[in-house]
């Protein structure tokens, strides 16, 4: 008789050959021969394959087949972790970048504000003074005019720009892209797996970070004074699904939810709805509106009042020309520091924010209620908990808005907000 034996019994050291990866099993085998065989047989012999699959193979006590055993493939993807660490140092470097470019345009509106005051009110001084020394009328009257005209073309361009609005702007696109970093991080090291789909996800939210933040000051600056008023978004638009009528048949228990928390998270989508975010869109209106008008007057002011510091000390004049002048210089001081110096451009910028965030909390809960098997959605005890800290209250505190959940409730009955931190 041939004995069988295997060639490799190191087993952890196996790794698999070419009839493995298409899957077949196979044993690689070697036969002795016995010294005694006779010609014919051991012809038998020779004609038999090395290779032996095991289906084949019948197993039996005097012999035993080691197969190779198939190492299973690293869930890990470093390819995929690789391109999201590309992406968090980009977004490291971009939020230095946006920090830097904030405390620029901060100063900016430092500096203007000072300088055009500091135009104004010498240009009234000089103004007032000229009438004592008729000698120098002549220039005093070309340096008041001079620092008249240059605040009224200063005024156009900041008003144009609003540094305050543009500063703040960079200070939330630097915050957003910290967390945006560190949900990368996050995602790196809690994760299993990363997939394209997850690559994909953190590049809509950089694009979308960029489009509502622009680095650039001309061109892709943000329009200043928009004819409607709009929540700033700076997270990608997700496909909307089919909502699906939450009743008590199809209701679903499980991953953290329960028909008590679709109760306030429906109630509480409601009352942003209809108080939160309409009342941030409404202020932004009215500083917009403000801010509108300050921007128009001031330069306006100051290029009248320019105009009758030339008319001083002429017929046409009179003396109506040096009080235009000394009161003009003055009102544009007035002006400018209520519009710049109280930053209603970043006041506008931040009601707008304000309103995106209860946009974004909207989509969020949206998203989830829409979505029908409990297992795809957020854990709702974790999402209960983050809903509660972006409105500034406890996880108890939603049980308020659970009232407002049934049909029954109209709009009018709505009388507060849901948020308590903005």
């Amino acid at each position: 008789m041939a004995s069988l034996r295997a060639q490799n019994l190191n087993l952890p050291a196996l790794r698999p050959t070419r009839t493995t990866r298409n899957r077949l099993n196979y044993c690689r085998a070697s036969f002795n021969f016995p010294s005694d065989l006779s010609p014919e047989r051991a012809i038998e012999f020779q004609n038999v394959r090395p290779m032996i699959k095991l289906d084949e193979l019948t197993q039996n006590q005097q012999y035993t087949v080691f197969t190779e055993i198939t190492k299973r493939k690293s869930p890990k993807s470093p390819k995929e972790n690789a391109k999201l660490r590309v992406i968090a140092e980009a977004l490291a470097d971009r939020a230095e970048m946006h920090d830097i470019i904030g405390r620029q345009r901060n100063n900016w509106n430092h500096h203007f504000l000072h300088s055009i005051n500091s135009f104004a009110l010498s240009a009234s001084l000089m103004t007032g003074i000229s009438s004592s020394l008729p000698s120098h009328l002549l220039a005093f009257k070309l340096s008041s005019m001079l620092l008249l005209s240059s605040a009224a073309c200063m005024m156009l361009v900041v008003n144009k720009i609003q540094p305050s609005q543009l500063a703040e702007e960079q200070r939330n696109a630097t915050r957003l892209s910290n967390k945006l970093g560190r949900e990368i991080n996050q995602m790196l090291t809690t994760k299993s797996r990363i997939t394209k789909e997850d690559v994909s996800d953190v590049m809509d939210k950089v694009i979308a970070l960029d489009k509502a933040y622009p680095l650039g000051l001309l061109p892709g600056m943000l329009e200043k004074f928009p004819e409607q008023v709009k929540p700033t978004r700076w997270w990608p638009k997700k496909q909307s699904k089919k909502t699906e009528k939450l009743t008590g048949q199809n209701r679903r228990e499980g991953n953290g939810w329960s028909k008590e928390l679709e109760d306030q998270m429906t109630g509480l989508l409601k009352v942003i709805k209809m108080k939160d975010e309409s009342n941030y869109i409404e202020l932004g209106k009215l500083i917009l509106g403000v801010n509108k008008g300050l921007a128009i007057s001031g330069p306006v002011i100051a290029g009248l009042a320019a105009i009758a510091t030339g008319l001083v000390d002429s017929p046409i004049g009179g003396l109506w020309a040096p009080m235009a002048s000394v009161v003009g210089g003055a009102l544009v001081a007035v002006v400018n520091t209520f519009e710049h110096g109280a930053q209603l451009g970043m006041i506008f910028e931040i009601l707008r924010n304000c309103a995106g965030l209860f946009c974004k909390l909207q989509e969020e809960i949206e998203c989830n209620l829409s979505e029908t098997e409990v297992e795809k959605r957020e854990n709702g005890e974790i999402f209960a908990m983050k809903v509660a800290l972006e409105l500034g209250m406890n996880v108890s505190d939603l049980k308020e808005f659970a009232r407002f959940a049934s049909p029954s409730c109209q709009d009018e009955d709505i009388k507060e907000f849901a948020s308590r931190l903005i």
